[in-house]
């Protein structure tokens, strides 16, 4: 049986989306939803109670612990021999759990992440925030898939993992707010498990609906890249470093700018060019100016993110996080 794990918090709209989907599922044998609410304000139960399903539907309520307690919490309960984590902001095309069952019937299988998408109905800001997370131009060139700058880490919106494997590591760190699905992804591959790459397991992912929100998510991730480099030696490469050097690079290119010193500024300009374009080839011509923005909403905040985690870690600070309630309390 396949348990499939759902966070929950003040998403009652995002989490009928992703009821419906399931429920468009080509194939639905053998599997059940588990969704933990995590002390939200505003309550799905009534929604996730009366949604008619061919998949069996578990709802529990919990106080406030973060999505680290709610996820533990749903696999605590599972009934599968593999669990399967998404977020409530996904939708899934109605080949998912096919895709997902033929694959995990590979012994070796022990756990598996796939890549997420802009559906045609996303608002204008999704599709561009999605452009930004998935394009080699931005972070999404190091995110880690087939074609990725580093080893392959699922993701906790779209994460598979066999629950021997889950329960042997501990499951999620409860410590951790961001990056705790890296976390988890890195302690099973120093445990000898094998994480694939599901070019198949697409979903849809709507993440932020706002700059703003996206942001403070974005900021925290790049603190989360240094205090997992402190979590596990070893982790951090030269590679993590592009969007922090990328600030330093715009900064000394725009005042080159304003100095008149636009020889000196050629690179940058020619950069942003390359992502107007490749925004334009991969979503529509219209859209690549929101494209451009999201990436540079992207690449900005989580290079300054990441310095100022990387300052305050290595002037003697422990872990923390900035902008803890733009999520969960």
């Amino acid at each position: 049986m396949i348990s499939l794990i759902v966070p929950l918090y003040n998403r009652p709209q995002e989490i009928r989306e992703l009821l419906e989907s399931l429920n468009a599922q080509s194939q639905q044998e053998d599997c059940e939803l588990l969704i933990v609410e995590d002390g939200s304000e505003i309550s799905s139960e009534s929604i996730v109670r009366n949604f008619s399903s061919k998949i069996p539907i578990h709802y529990f309520f919990q106080e406030n612990a973060g999505p680290s307690a709610a996820r533990n919490a749903g696999a605590a309960n599972a009934n599968g021999a593999y669990l399967i984590f998404l977020d409530s902001d996904v939708v899934l095309p109605s080949g998912y759990l096919a895709s997902v069952q033929q694959a995990i019937a590979v012994p070796s299988m022990d756990g598996f992440g796939g890549p997420d998408a802009a559906s045609k109905d996303f608002s204008p800001i999704q599709k561009a925030i999605n452009y930004s997370m998935t394009s080699f131009l931005t972070t999404g060139g190091i995110r880690g898939a087939k074609k990725s700058l580093d080893q392959y880490l699922p993701r906790s919106f779209n994460m598979g993992i066999r629950k021997q494997a889950f329960d042997a590591v501990g499951g999620f760190q409860t410590s951790l707010r961001f990056g705790e699905d890296l976390d988890l992804s890195l302690r099973l591959k120093a445990a000898g498990y094998q994480l694939n790459y599901l070019p198949e397991a697409m979903v849809y992912h709507k993440r932020r609906s706002s700059f703003q929100a996206f942001f403070k998510q974005i900021f925290n991730s790049g603190i989360a890249r240094i205090h997992l480099s402190y979590r596990h030696p070893g982790t951090l490469k030269l590679m993590h470093f592009a969007p922090g050097l990328y600030v330093i690079f715009s900064l000394l290119s725009c005042l080159s700018l304003g100095l008149g010193l636009d020889l000196w500024a050629m690179p940058w300009l020619g950069l942003q060019a390359l992502i107007l374009l490749d925004a334009s080839l991969r979503t529509q011509f219209s859209l690549a100016p929101l494209c451009w923005l999201a990436s540079q909403v992207q690449l900005i905040s989580y290079g300054l993110g990441f310095w100022w985690a990387m300052i305050k870690r290595t002037t003697g600070s422990a872990e923390f996080k900035a902008f803890d309630r733009n999520f969960y309390q």
